[in-house]
């Protein structure tokens, strides 16, 4: 995801650490805040791969910044990504939120067309937080006003992306 992010970002725009930190962090860090610790090591590896340079300018005010470019094997490894995302993408709400934060790269409708029925797929399969056997248990199941909570915000927010997802896709389609 973290990685997803940074090739995402660094898409749009040259981005100093700092400068794509917050924007990363806009994006996820209410899910799982960056650390430092987890994001230079993690530009490093890309830079080795060959999928990010790094470019020393002068500074605004004094020390000069290390600002982060995208490579061409970069750019194709973000579209790639976007256009054969793995599974956890598709099903992980937070992956699939960083996923659709950059879908608009593909410049191919039918591609973004593609990645938008997995996940419509994905959610009119029957699923539940909690089963019977094999019976999903739904919120009229429970008496706790809690899990009768997860389960409305769950169902209110899977309708609203349903009917996103197919307006999107007519759209795409037409």
């Amino acid at each position: 995801m973290l990685e997803l992010a940074v090739l995402g970002f660094l898409y749009d725009d040259q981005l100093h650490g700092y400068d794509l930190r917050k924007r990363i962090a806009a994006l996820t860090g209410h899910v799982r805040p960056i650390a430092d610790g987890t994001l230079y090591p993690l530009l490093k590896r890309l830079e080795a791969a060959g999928l990010l340079t790094r470019e020393l300018q002068p500074g605004r005010v004094a020390a000069p910044r290390q600002v982060l470019s995208l490579t061409a094997a970069g750019r194709r490894a973000l579209l790639d990504r976007l256009r054969e995302p793995d599974d956890l993408f598709i099903t992980d709400e937070n992956r699939w939120f960083t996923l659709l934060a950059f879908l608009r790269h593909l410049d191919d409708p039918a591609a973004q067309a593609a990645v938008l029925r997995r996940r419509l797929t994905f959610l009119t399969q029957p699923a539940s937080f909690f089963w019977d056997g094999d019976r999903p248990l739904r919120a009229a199941d429970f008496d706790d006003p809690f899990r009768r909570g997860l389960f409305t915000i769950a169902t209110a927010t899977t309708r609203t992306e349903l009917a996103w997802l197919r307006e999107t896709l007519a759209d795409l389609d037409a």
